[in-house]
């Protein structure tokens, strides 16, 4: 599962001008990873966008979409593109909400908040549009926000992660994350961000460029990203049932 972590994390980094999932903690720190990508030009119109409560830290504003959820109630079902359970994402079958709207789901977000940046005369405000593409890229790479419909990508699945209770979704989105920074790098976010970033350019340097690679440019790589995660969300599934107790 650690390992699982640390690939799927590092994989949002790689894939787009900016990114951000999890609970803060996670979120936070691939919005950092992140970072590390970016040209400068793309930094510079990065800063000129963050809003002044960000203090010029993109990471800042990658937990902000979460906290809009009440406010901006259409937004919810853009965090995520469950499935029936068959390990895989189909746009045309997946990519609705529960009304059965069409592209209400995070890859339709991703596509549509990256076409809104690069247009200067769209009318959604750009710096929203900022912090909801950062947000949801790091959706994206979180398997169970490609989890299976019929249990809301784990969310109704109750269990314990040893003994706190908690369920699946979360487990994967702050739970593992947690106990990963207290077990290995002494509580130290910086710590497991510098981690991570040093597997980035040694143990996985010759998969970088893969991640960032899909069929078609002309939107995102947003719909080869949650067929990954479908297919890792089956891993994540696998021994997991009701009441169950987890350990690293």
């Amino acid at each position: 599962m650690l390992l699982l972590l640390h690939v799927v994390l590092l994989a949002a980094a790689a894939g787009a001008p900016a990114a951000e999932a999890w609970g803060k903690e996670g979120h936070y720190m691939t919005c950092k990873i992140a970072e590390g990508f970016l040209t400068e030009q793309a930094r510079t119109a990065v800063k000129d966008l963050l809003p002044g409560w960000a203090g010029g830290d993109l990471a800042e504003t990658c937990s902000w979409a979460d906290r809009q959820r009440f406010r901006y109630r259409w937004s919810s079902p853009l965090h995520f593109a469950d499935t029936p359970g068959d390990c895989k994402f189909d746009y045309a079958r997946d990519c609705h909400n529960t009304k059965g709207e069409k592209d209400m789901c995070v890859v339709g977000a991703i596509n549509n908040y990256t076409a809104a940046l690069m247009d200067s005369s769209s009318p959604y405000d750009p710096t929203e549009s900022l912090m909801f593409l950062v947000h949801f890229v790091g959706d994206v790479h979180q398997p169970l926000h490609c989890g299976n419909a019929d249990d809301l990508g784990g969310n109704t699945i109750k269990l314990h992660w040893y003994r706190r209770k908690s369920n699946l979704h979360h487990v994967w989105d702050v739970n593992v994350i947690e106990t990963a920074m207290k077990e290995f790098y002494d509580d130290d976010q910086s710590t497991m961000i510098q981690a991570i970033q040093k597997n980035i350019t040694e143990g996985w340097a010759d998969e970088e460029k893969q991640w960032e690679t899909c069929r078609s440019q002309t939107k995102t790589c947003a719909e080869k990203y949650a067929q990954e995660s479908a297919k890792l969300a089956c891993k994540a599934y696998e021994g997991v049932e009701q009441d169950s107790t987890l350990e690293v």
